[in-house]
């Protein structure tokens, strides 16, 4: 069931929301950096196709990892040498494999603020500006009050439907 604020609840959400919002954007930008610091222990002969992404560098098995297993369980097994164009040569540089673990360890934070957000009932929308809505009624009808980081006290408000840039402030609100 989903919690309305009032403005005055939703304002005095803003001050934790606000840590949790400033800890997200930092720790995306660490996450950014380690993710570059990979990519630079590619060698410069390695196929396009074996980059990491944004989607594997943050620790999963891939083709290649030495923690995948042939049969999904069991021990792991050691890459064989030369076991094909997808395996990364990077995976068992030992620095890779540090740089990758503390990726790992900014995802978990990051996932843990987002919960965070979540269970205070918040939405969050964008973790580069600090973007979230606080679902609210005003008239009987589901609106959203908008606010981002750099922001004072909560200001302006949005319909359903409408973005960032339907924003309006609260003293139209009708």
């Amino acid at each position: 069931m989903t919690r309305f604020f009032d403005l005055d609840e939703a304002n005095d959400a803003v001050p934790e929301v606000r840590a949790i919002l400033e800890s997200l954007r930092d720790e995306r930008a660490e996450l950014i950096r380690l993710r570059d610091q990979v990519l630079l222990h590619r060698s410069p002969n390695d196929a396009p196709a074996s980059a990491p992404t944004e989607a594997n560098v943050g620790g999963g098995s891939r083709p290649g990892d030495p923690a995948e297993t042939p049969d999904g369980g069991g021990a792991p097994t050691a890459p064989s040498p030369g076991s094909g164009p997808t395996e990364d040569p990077a995976a068992n540089d030992p620095e890779v494999r540090i740089l990758r673990l503390r990726m790992q360890g900014v995802i978990d934070r990051m996932q843990a603020g987002v919960a965070r957000i979540d269970e205070i009932g918040v939405t969050l929308r964008e973790i580069e500006t600090g973007l979230i809505d606080f679902p609210a009624l005003a008239s009987g009808r589901q609106i959203w009050l908008c606010w981002r980081l750099g922001e004072g006290p909560i200001e302006f408000w949005h319909e359903l439907g409408d973005g960032f840039g339907g924003r309006q402030a609260l003293a139209d609100l009708t």
